[in-house]
């Protein structure tokens, strides 16, 4: 095999490869005496047919296979011979197989860059320090309180916050639509579940009232059908509660997993989620910085391939989330390209850490993930062996694993300089205004509307 390799700019290499006659030909040969054992042609018992008789029945097929064949596998080859390491498949041109000429062809691809740490000791970080006061505990009690409030019903018209349940019935053009129905539906009012204009509609109106109201869908709206068109609602009111706050009671300790203790119990548990998270976060925020500091050290020149990949499966992973349904609502690439160089340069010099220090994969980290994975399951040993079982679902895990251990071995070897704060600004919430979004997570024996 003559193989010559040319830079073409930046990361791209052109690279054309010959492979004899003799070796296609030999090929070619084995593959249609390996037919001919088994072919069934007229006028001749299975695998009896002559082999001047195969070739013309099966010849032109098999060399287009066996050329198939050759260039991956001659490529593989090539660039094993070259010590060039590929960043993404080739673009194959001038494909030359002739009958007694060999294979010609030219492969197009770029290379991984040569990877140069310039510096992964000493990077300078910042990290959140602060404890978890009786002050926290006490509004975090006050915010579950305010997850899991008693509803009241009250005569009066319903205000934000309350929660009215209503029938309504929407029609566009006169015509009932799918979805466009409802019967004894519970509305919070001012949460913007419904469209804004429908809830806004129920403000003001209390029990046996009814409303009309007209509403114009959004362009996008994703229920194709009603996109863009306006309807109108008749709305009737059944009954309209207030939220209380709940007592502080044995069923209340039980909704959120307490079983004995009682309120002490509740803020044990309380302030253990807090603190567990809160470290949660200090740990992401410590990791974030590590890594763009790693970054900003040591520049990398990024192949196109991988970059584009990249972009690619940010649009499909975001589209997913979003729910779309189609082609057209895939977002556009430019929002993902910055955040996909960042993934593919953090990418490549995470595997030069992991090359140059040797860092193997720590195998109980890796069952530890399985099994937070797996914990909420119903059979989580049958849900741990799926995942054991599943090569790619594996290798994400492992992945993931073995990026948590280059942060530990930088972090290890960072300056961090330790800056005193409060849980409210580690996690970003006002503690003297509790809001849902910010309770722990909690066992829970009951959900709410």
């Amino acid at each position: 095999m003559q193989i010559s390799v040319q830079s073409t700019g930046g990361l791209e290499k052109r690279m054309q490869v010959e492979l004899p006659a003799e070796d296609v030909e030999r090929e070619v040969d084995q593959e249609l005496t390996k037919i001919s054992r088994t072919a069934r042609l007229n006028g001749f018992r299975p695998g009896k047919a002559p082999m001047k008789v195969v070739r013309q029945q099966f010849g032109e097929r098999v060399r287009a296979q066996v050329v198939d064949d050759l260039l991956r596998s001659s490529f593989v080859n090539a660039v094993s011979q070259q010590n060039l390491r590929p960043a993404g498949d080739p673009r194959i041109e001038g494909v030359s197989a002739a009958k007694g000429e060999g294979l010609r062809y030219a492969a197009v691809f770029e290379v991984l860059p040569q990877v140069e740490l310039k510096q992964v000791e000493g990077l300078e970080v910042e990290r959140s320090q602060a404890e978890v006061t009786e002050a926290d505990i006490d509004a975090m009690v006050e915010t579950l309180r305010k997850q899991r409030p008693d509803w009241v019903e009250v005569a009066r018209g319903a205000q934000v916050g309350d929660r009215a349940t209503v029938d309504f019935d929407g029609r566009i053009n006169g015509v009932a639509f799918e979805g466009g129905k409802g019967e004894n539906m519970p509305i919070l009012v001012g949460s913007n579940r419904m469209l804004q204009e429908f809830e806004h509609g129920i403000v003001g109106a209390a029990a046996g009232e009814s409303r009309a109201v007209t509403l114009t869908f959004r362009d996008d709206y994703h229920f194709k059908q009603v996109a863009g068109k306006t309807a109108e609602y008749s709305i009737r009111v059944l009954k309209v509660e207030e939220p209380r706050l709940p007592e502080l009671d044995e069923a209340f300790f039980k909704s959120f997993g307490v079983e004995q203790g009682g309120l002490e119990a509740l803020r044990r548990d309380v302030s253990d989620n807090m603190r567990r998270e809160m470290e949660g976060v200090v740990r992401a925020r410590l990791k974030t910085q590590i890594l763009s500091r790693l970054l900003a050290e040591n520049p990398v020149e990024l192949p196109r391939t991988l970059v584009e990949n990249q972009i690619q499966q940010l649009q499909i992973d975001t589209a997913r989330r979003m729910g779309a349904r189609d082609v057209s609502q895939i977002p556009p690439r430019e929002q993902f390209e910055e955040a996909a160089r960042r993934r593919v340069a953090l990418g490549l010099l995470v595997s030069e850490i992991i090359r140059r220090e040797s860092i193997k994969v720590d195998r109980a980290r890796v069952d530890f993930q399985v099994a937070e994975l797996v914990a909420g399951h119903e059979q989580p040993r049958e849900m741990a062996r799926a995942y054991m079982e599943n090569a790619q679902a594996m290798h994400q895990i492992e992945t993931q694993v073995l990026e948590d251990q280059v942060v530990d071995w930088l972090i290890a070897r960072a300056k961090i300089t330790d800056k005193p704060t409060t849980f409210g600004e580690v996690m970003h919430i006002d503690v003297r205004q509790p809001t849902p979004g910010s309770a722990p997570r909690l066992a829970t024996n009951s959900t709410e509307t």
